[in-house]
């Protein structure tokens, strides 16, 4: 079994404060617990990006905000707002929400230059784009549509969901998004992993982040089983992501 680190689980972990009744104090709060665990990123709502730039200022913990959330139907020029918007006020990446009300359509062209658009924006100031496809509204035809039109479009990851529809991420989920975008695109879970051992099962199948509001919880193990020697991937990963669902 692959051993990792506890350091290699926390910058997999994009901490999740977009609660719509989170306050200033929940994002300063929260904030102070990604650095002291040194996660990747962490993710507020668009008002708040400003409060949660300065308190992660000077720290490698980096912040990105949600657009066009959680429905991904703002105009597309919105969508480019928002994003410009959020670069200009501290972020380094954004997760957009996909337009999945025009993807079950059939609208795929519209689809892909929305992404394009945003994809674009980000790039110009130096960040990254996630997409969030949504899966719990998708067949699995339709998932491996998008994920098609996200590498096209640019985006840097491929994200399972926003945390508003009846799902979360699925291990036969990630798994269909891994092999349905090149090495050039990184898989983000999303809704569901609450615990280390549902962290590792998604490391192991090459997912490079996952969203998180247990972050408390899978450190302080991560870190239990990292000095007893027992910090490894699973030898074989099976299709529950640890009895979430």
């Amino acid at each position: 079994m692959e051993k990792v680190t506890s350091r290699d689980i926390a910058k997999m972990i994009d901490v999740s404060l977009v609660n719509p009744i989170m306050t200033e104090k929940d994002i300063i709060e929260g904030c102070e617990m990604a650095k002291k665990y040194d996660v990747a990123s962490v993710c507020v709502k668009n008002s708040f990006v400003e409060t949660a730039y300065k308190a992660l200022k000077d720290t490698d913990v980096k912040v990105t905000t949600v657009i066009s959330c959680p429905w991904g139907s703002c105009l597309t020029e919105v969508k480019v707002f928002e994003t410009e918007r959020a670069f200009a006020q501290g972020c380094v990446e954004v997760d957009m929400v996909q337009d999945f009300g025009h993807l079950l359509g059939g609208d795929f062209d519209y689809v892909e230059r929305d992404i394009k658009a945003v994809a674009d924006a980000a790039h110009k100031a130096g960040g990254i784009l996630k997409v969030i496809l949504e899966n719990a509204v998708l067949t699995d035809e339709l998932k491996v549509k998008a994920c098609k039109i996200c590498e096209r479009a640019g985006a840097d990851f491929v994200k399972t969901s926003t945390g508003y529809a009846d799902g979360g991420a699925t291990i036969p989920d990630l798994r269909l998004m891994r092999a349905s975008v090149s090495g050039k695109v990184n898989v983000k879970a999303a809704g569901g992993v609450r615990s280390l051992d549902a962290a590792l099962n998604v490391r192991a199948i090459g997912c490079a982040r996952f969203g998180c509001t247990a972050t408390v919880k899978i450190m302080e193990e991560a870190y239990k089983r990292e000095a007893a020697g027992t910090l490894r991937l699973p030898e074989k990963v099976g299709d529950d992501l640890q009895g979430i669902y």
